[in-house]
């Protein structure tokens, strides 16, 4: 059994992982990265639930319905009429499979021009040692290495339902609910956040009949309300039914189906019979089999490893990021973490700013956000200003035959500094950046109503929103 030395080891391949490894590789570190991910041939798969599981494999999906969807209701308003439409999930999904192997593959090939030294397995505390941490290595062979820095960034796996566990083909996880094998005629969701909404989405397109099921009595609560607003509004006109404020009651799995007992906002039983049920109640922090407790890590009591706003954990030299510690599950905070971890070591000064992390939803329209919003702002007493801006009244919308949805700005009242921006609309995943940047740079809304904007374009809509503070709009 050999023993390797490392300067730093990082423990799990997901969006944290490998961009800390490469950050500290670029620093002139040896490095090492551990992780057990495995593809359909027992091959490695690096990118954790992000590119496995999650946001890369969704996002194709979501494009391919889109796809399937435009072309049955939507293109012949531009005059292109199609016939014969049919569906091939099988090739559908083996898309899907290759856009997941061929970012699987550009991270080992990023391992590779970085010189950073891979080991497929699962890897978990053994003991401290002269040099650090030696981490056991368990995959096709066992082995043991040994790092100076230890960066813990394993991820999170779904939350289940007690009673209701994921057998991933009657009651599915995000795993599961990306391999639907065909199209169910009715498909249960229990929970309406992201995953739930995203997944709801991919087959309602695809013809099943979407009914979601959601225990808190308003819709995103984490959401701007106008926005959430703005969005339901469209679910609701696509047919996606979403039920608010229930209390699931027994889940039983049949033959061919499952069964949910649920109590309404009303109070009244009622029974929902699905071919498929998802389950999207949130994620819990990933420390099983890390063998914490042979080196003294310490965890809270979510089972997340406990940092501080460093990331540093109670041990020296050990450090955790992404979905395992607190903060926010996003593949984009992870990697942020990841650099910034690498830099601490370096001795640079690394930072994250959680406040000008942006969120998004990729459903139709998309959601997408940085910063406060209104009701926060009313809850903490804090004097701003609001601007909208439709996208009706933008140019490049209309042609797009995309208008639903609006671009929502809140600035203090007295200074003019961006505290939020809110949006709902097509491709606002990609017009979000333009309000993170500004608040980074501590930018007024009045900066952006200045800076001119490309035209035609969605991110006029932008512009119009910050010049909606100052009650100014040009094209509204």
């Amino acid at each position: 059994m050999s023993n390797k030395q490392f300067d730093v080891v990082v423990i799990g391949g997901g969006p944290g992982g490998y961009i800390a490894a490469i950050r500290a590789a670029q620093l002139g570190y040896n490095v090492a990265c551990v992780d057990e991910w495995k593809n359909s041939k027992g091959g490695p798969a690096p990118g954790g639930t992000c590119t496995n599981v999650g946001c890369i494999p969704s996002k194709a999906l979501l494009q391919s319905s889109e796809h399937f969807e435009q072309a049955g209701h939507s293109f012949a308003d531009h005059g292109i009429n199609v016939q014969g439409l049919s569906l091939d999930i099988a090739k559908m999904l083996a898309r899907k499979d290759t856009v997941v192997k061929q970012n699987n593959d550009g991270i080992l090939y990023l391992f590779k021009k970085n010189k950073i030294s891979f080991f497929h397995g699962r890897a978990s505390f053994a003991k401290t040692d002269e040099t650090g941490y030696e981490i056991k290595v368990t995959g096709a062979a066992e082995e043991s290495i040994s790092g100076k820095h230890i960066v813990v960034a394993t991820g999170s796996n779904a939350r289940s339902l007690p009673g209701a566990e994921f057998d991933e083909e009657f009651i599915l996880s995000n795993d599961g609910a990306l391999r639907i094998g065909a199209v169910p005629k009715k498909l249960g969701l229990i929970g309406a956040g992201v995953i739930g909404l995203e997944m709801g989405s991919v087959w309602r397109r695809l013809g099943a009949e979407v009914t979601v099921l959601e225990g808190l009595p308003t819709f995103l609560g984490a959401v701007d309300e106008q926005i959430a607003k703005e969005a339901k509004k469209a679910f609701d006109k696509q047919g996606l039914k979403i039920e608010l404020g229930v209390k699931i009651g027994e889940i039983k799995k049949g033959a061919d189906g499952v069964s949910i007992a649920y109590t309404s906002a009303k109070g009244e039983a009622q029974t929902l019979d699905v071919d498929r049920l998802i389950v999207s109640i949130g994620r819990v922090p990933n420390t099983i089999g890390l063998n914490a407790e042979a080196v003294g890590l310490a965890l809270d009591e979510r089972g997340a490893i406990t940092v501080d706003d460093e990331c540093k954990t109670n041990l020296p030299n050990v450090w955790a990021i992404g979905d395992v510690v607190r903060g926010p599950m996003l593949a984009h905070k992870a990697e942020e973490e990841g650099v910034a971890v690498a830099e601490r070591i370096a001795g640079q000064h690394g930072h994250v700013n959680f406040n000008t992390v942006p969120w998004v939803i990729y459903t139709h329209p998309e959601i997408a956000w940085v910063g406060q919003t209104e009701q926060q702002l009313k809850a903490s007493g804090r004097a701003y200003k609001a601007g909208t801006f439709p996208f009706l009244a933008n140019g490049r919308a209309r042609a797009l035959g995309d208008t639903t949805g609006m671009v929502k700005f809140l600035a203090d009242a007295t200074t003019d500094e961006i505290l939020g921006v809110h949006m709902v609309g097509p491709q606002v995943s990609e017009l979000i950046s333009e309000a993170v940047v500004a608040m980074e740079f501590k930018a007024s809304a009045e900066d952006i109503a200045r800076i001119c904007h490309a035209h035609p374009s969605l991110s006029e809509a932008t512009k119009e929103a910050a010049l909606a503070v100052d009650k100014r709009t040009l094209n509204f």
